[in-house]
């Protein structure tokens, strides 16, 4: 089992690009899994693949569901038992998957959260002055916001991948997968502004198609984590709580439907694989849409208040 799942960790790793965020989790629940099926108490031999029967993987679901986890890691970890067994079926002769016969738990629907286009604004602003950390992050609240593009995929982003005269950047998603997205004016001047005052960032020092666009005091590229507490920093300002980079990814896409950009064109801009990803947009752009005609329509009110009425009102 150990070799297998090493195996499988650097094909994905290698082979499909998988990023590092996804090859910890898979490693972590493939560790869980491991560790639980080899204490069961019904095991008998050690533990190999060909040994691992559908009911081991709904116990071990059962068991991470006691403890408390969310549904939608459970999911993962499902997601994850699959792909690990359908790489050893394909590759090692394993006969069958057996998370295949496995039900995955069934997820609450969220809808994601967004800002308003006032409050987007706003964030824009809380970055001020002209010392290095507030032209960084000014310019990291402008490209989240200007292209949806995922924390990940902004912290990849190299200098040779904006083209200024174009007004498109190159960056590289899921699986390593390489899209040119739209980058908006606002953006490219936050970060010519960012570079123009510390020209180190850009020096003949550091080749261009490896510097990356945002660096920390060291000039090492910025982490993921850094992304997110810049943004919750800012937040804060504006609502009192904090939200997360993806925060910004969700406006990005809402904000372009409710202004009529195709779903298909926002598909392509988010890297989505499936429109049905996508698609969650157009959930949430009606809500806003009925909230508002409840909020502001003269008889929207009525028709709630009526219908409530006539649910209470008790039978003659």
């Amino acid at each position: 089992m150990d070799r297998a799942i090493r195996a499988f960790l650097d094909v994905l790793s290698v082979q499909q690009g998988a990023s590092p965020q996804t090859i910890r989790a898979y490693a972590s629940d493939l560790a869980q899994f491991q560790a639980f099926a080899q204490d069961a108490p019904n095991r008998r031999g050690p533990l190999v693949p060909e040994s691992v029967e559908p009911a081991l993987i709904r116990e071990f679901l059962a068991a991470r569901d006691r403890k408390g986890e969310k549904k939608s890691s459970l999911a993962r970890k499902l997601a994850c038992l699959r792909s690990f067994f359908r790489y050893l079926v394909r590759t090692d002769g394993l006969r069958a998957n057996p998370a295949e016969e496995v039900r995955a738990p069934k997820l609450p629907k969220h809808l994601p959260r967004v800002l308003t286009k006032d409050d987007a604004d706003a964030l824009m602003e809380f970055p001020a002055g002209r010392e290095r950390y507030s032209l960084r992050d000014c310019a990291i609240l402008e490209t989240l916001y200007s292209s949806g593009v995922r924390v990940s995929e902004l912290v990849g982003m190299n200098c040779d991948d904006i083209n200024r005269s174009e007004g498109v950047v190159r960056v590289r998603g899921k699986g390593q997968k390489e899209r040119i997205i739209p980058l908006g004016s606002m953006a490219l001047d936050a970060i010519a502004a960012y570079h123009a005052q510390f020209p180190d960032v850009t020096g003949p020092s550091s080749r261009r198609s490896e510097a990356a666009v945002f660096r920390n005091s060291r000039g090492g590229r910025l982490t993921t984590r850094t992304i997110a507490r810049i943004v919750a920093k800012y937040s804060r300002q504006l609502t009192g709580g904090t939200i997360h980079p993806h925060t910004l990814r969700h406006s990005f896409a809402t904000h372009l439907l409710d202004e009529g950009a195709d779903l298909r064109a926002i598909q392509e801009m988010l890297g989505h694989a499936s429109l049905s990803t996508t698609q969650q947009y157009t959930h949430l752009a009606m809500d806003q849409l009925l909230s508002l005609y409840d909020r502001t329509h003269p008889r929207a009110v009525s028709a709630t208040a009526t219908t409530r009425a006539l649910k209470e009102k008790p039978s003659t």
